[in-house]
């Protein structure tokens, strides 16, 4: 299957200014060729140009669609073979002619992120720099952007590249003294496996200790907006998200669902559940959304509980804060531009004062405060420089874990004098899982899992 041409549409469909209709594979440009009618044959064209033309019915001869083909000669493009783009107007129906005119041909419809896989398996990227393209397209603040740019640079694979030679070094030592005992080299004592085995440890611990964070970049903060009715939770989503996502009334049980949203919040992606106002109620659908209210307070990696501290606490409040106490929880105290009545001693009972902030969403004020409780329970009060490779993947994490464990074992053998070359083994598999991360050594399964979750196209 790697040696037949493939194509798909690489741009969303619907209608736009213009799709784009990516192919590769050996016979790219002469397939394509059979297609497009213009000045120039494609076969006949410098490599990186575009030429205007059209797509024509190859047993007509009948224009199908006006076009630009971009032409890209192996090895200089993302698939290291030879890629035609076609870019035509961006219509469902204009763009399906294009395609089954080029699957009429010969070429085969791409499977989901086959583009990225043949770049992978060409060696053009490595399995990281593959997994970190999905990050770049779901990437949902600029900090994920440009952490996941990073990787696709290949900034985590050097790191890692960096751990698997020092392991290199070291097995290339324990070798020597195994073959060559009688030679006059360097002592492979306790003291020096320990300090190499340390120093890849130390190494990886570090890359971990940024795993929340980047999972946090990556996936975003699945966030809760809890109170009881006509609090300002809606008025809330509306200020985060910056447009009227949910209605807001003075009237009681507005919101009968769970509204979501995603949004930025100082660099940190949020997803917001608007809930509706949790209160004993008759009304049968608010009970349903009641319900749904309190399942997405289970889910939640942070809730922001909202209060009118225009209005004394009632049992509910009470009872609400007593469940959230021991959770990742930010009570707000909505409407501060009137005179307060509830009891904030109370609150301070439950949650300490870095968890409580103080709002007017009527007058825009307070929202800073709260984007810098987020940041202090989740980033510890900033995000870290912008020079630290960030680990976000599962596989990534599980594999550093899997890395770290097999060295520990490797350093329990050596304090009971274990013979060097048992203890290797455990080194050497350490190097392995490392190599499992940049995809020197993954089953093929795993691969075409990875890719699976690609769109087409890409």
């Amino acid at each position: 299957m790697l040696n037949d041409t493939i194509a798909a549409i690489s741009t969303p469909l619907g209608e736009g200014g213009i799709a784009v209709i990516r192919v590769s594979g050996e016979e790219a440009i002469p397939l394509v060729d059979r297609i497009f009618k213009s000045k120039n044959k494609l076969a006949d064209v410098a490599t990186h140009t575009v030429h205007y033309g059209h797509i024509i019915d190859a047993k007509t001869n009948d224009k199908i669609e006006e076009v630009l083909v971009t032409v890209m000669r192996a090895p200089r493009s993302f698939t290291m073979e030879d890629v035609v783009e076609v870019s035509c107007h961006g219509g469902i129906v204009s763009v399906k002619k294009v395609l089954d005119e080029l699957l009429a041909q010969g070429v085969r419809l791409a499977e989901p992120g086959e583009f990225t896989k043949r770049a992978f398996l060409n060696g053009r990227i490595d399995l990281t720099q593959a997994e970190a393209v999905i990050d770049l397209i779901r990437a949902k603040s600029d900090r994920a952007f440009k952490v996941a740019l990073k990787q696709v640079d290949g900034a985590l694979s050097k790191r890692i590249g960096e751990l698997r030679f020092e392991l290199v070094e070291l097995m290339a030592h324990i070798e020597v003294n195994i073959d060559y005992p009688e030679h006059d080299v360097e002592e492979m004592t306790s003291a020096f496996i320990r300090e190499k085995c340390q120093k890849v440890m130390e190494q990886i611990s570090i890359l971990l200790h940024s795993a929340e964070q980047g999972k946090i970049l990556r996936e975003g903060i699945t966030t809760a907006i809890i109170g009881r009715p006509n609090v300002g939770k809606s008025s809330l989503l509306n200020a985060l998200a910056q447009d009227n996502r949910a209605i807001v009334t003075d009237i009681p049980g507005t919101t009968r669902d769970v509204i979501e949203e995603y949004v930025n919040v100082g660099g940190i992606p949020l997803k917001l559940l608007d809930t509706a106002g949790i209160r004993e109620t008759s009304d049968l659908v608010e009970q349903i959304g009641v319900e749904r209210s309190r399942s997405a307070l289970v889910d939640a990696d942070l809730v922001l509980f909202v209060l009118n501290q225009a209005e004394a606490l009632t049992d509910e409040d009470i009872a609400m804060m007593e469940q959230l106490k021991d959770r990742q929880t930010i009570v707000i105290l909505n409407k501060v531009d009137l005179t307060p009545m509830l009891d904030r001693g109370v609150i301070s009972e439950y949650f300490s004062e870095d968890r409580i902030v103080e709002l007017s969403l009527l007058e825009g004020k307070g929202l800073n405060d709260l984007e810098q409780a987020i940041s202090a329970i989740f980033f510890e009060g900033k995000l870290e420089g912008g020079d630290l490779t960030y680990v976000s993947n599962v596989r990534h994490i599980h594999l550093l874990k899997e890395a770290r464990k097999s060295l520990e074992d490797a350093q329990q053998a050596n304090d009971i004098h274990i013979p060097i070359d048992m203890l290797q083994i455990d080194i050497r598999t350490a190097w392995e899982q490392l190599g499992e991360i940049i995809g020197d050594s993954v089953a093929e399964s795993l691969i075409d899992q990875i890719f699976s979750q690609f769109c087409l196209g890409k």
